[in-house]
């Protein structure tokens, strides 16, 4: 497994090695839902293929500065990961290798992004959209495998690949949960243990939203508002039943939707969404 820091080294090795890159794109404190898409990309790429991972804390996707220093950064224990699961490439650049001093373009996206993360969180699509672009144009991939757990991540990705025409399929993989529910993220290891206790009150507030069968978005978000404040002391950042292709809000549940929320468990946030069928289903 080769370990790279720079552009122009990753650009070299990988367009030498002359065989289809699929990568997936991480900020590093690797958990079992990232190793899951190293799996999907080897299986993906093959044993000829190459499978790069990045690992790249983004600063210009935090919109809390404290967040972006809090962020855990283990990076011998990623490496380690990596090279256990057959990782070909890992590109590790420092900010300052990614980003001019004077850079002065971003990328926007304006319609999926305005709700939900892109209301609670100014600014942080707009840092997604430009590291991912950059990502795919500095490894020159030809997949790259994303989680589902970010699903308004994922929808926007796949709207910015659809209209600049970048040619990079987009994979998506299945959220992984931990035994008691509560979906994998690097941030679950700065839970206090009364915060892990109650962190899974997350989806299964979610589910028992969804499972109460009704079609209006008040009374479903009433539902999962009042299982989640009935843990431990948390903020919700958002709640929301929004459709599932616009992601804009919806009133009833004419047509598949997904809530979604975001909780504040301390200063860490935590998100997760559960799908809604018309009927419940």
């Amino acid at each position: 497994m080769e370990v790279i820091a720079t552009k122009a080294e990753v650009r070299r090795t990988l367009r030498a090695a002359g065989k289809p890159v699929v990568l997936v794109p991480t900020m590093g404190a690797l958990h079992e839902g990232h190793l899951s898409l190293i799996r999907r990309a080897r299986e993906i790429a093959g044993p000829q293929g190459t499978v790069a991972v990045s690992i790249f804390v983004n600063p210009i996707q935090f919109d809390r500065a404290s967040d972006l220093e809090a962020y855990p950064r283990p990076m011998e224990s990623d490496l380690a990961a990596c090279r256990a699961e057959g990782v070909d490439v890992v590109f590790a650049p420092g900010a300052g290798e990614m980003y001019e001093a004077d850079r002065s373009v971003t990328v926007t996206e304006s319609v999926l992004s305005k709700d939900l993360c892109g209301a609670a969180r100014p600014g942080h699509f707009d840092g997604v959209c430009t590291v991912v672009l950059k990502l795919f144009l500095i490894t020159g991939c030809e997949a790259a495998v994303f989680g589902e757990k970010d699903f308004q991540q994922l929808a926007v990705i796949h709207r910015m690949v659809r209209d600049l025409d970048v040619p990079v399929e987009i994979i998506a993989h299945e959220t992984v949960r931990e035994q008691d529910g509560l979906a994998m993220s690097s941030r679950n290891v700065r839970l206090t243990p009364e915060q892990r206790a109650a962190a899974p009150r997350i989806r299964f507030a979610l589910a028992a939203a969804r499972n109460s069968h009704s079609r209006d978005a008040r009374e479903i978000i009433a539902i999962a508002r009042r299982e989640i404040m009935a843990s431990h002391p948390t903020h919700i950042d958002y709640l929301e039943l929004v459709d599932e292709e616009s992601l804009h809000p919806v009133e009833t549940v004419e047509r598949p939707a997904t809530l979604a929320a975001a909780v504040f468990f301390g200063d860490v946030r935590l998100i997760d969404h559960i799908r809604v069928e018309p009927h419940g289903a």
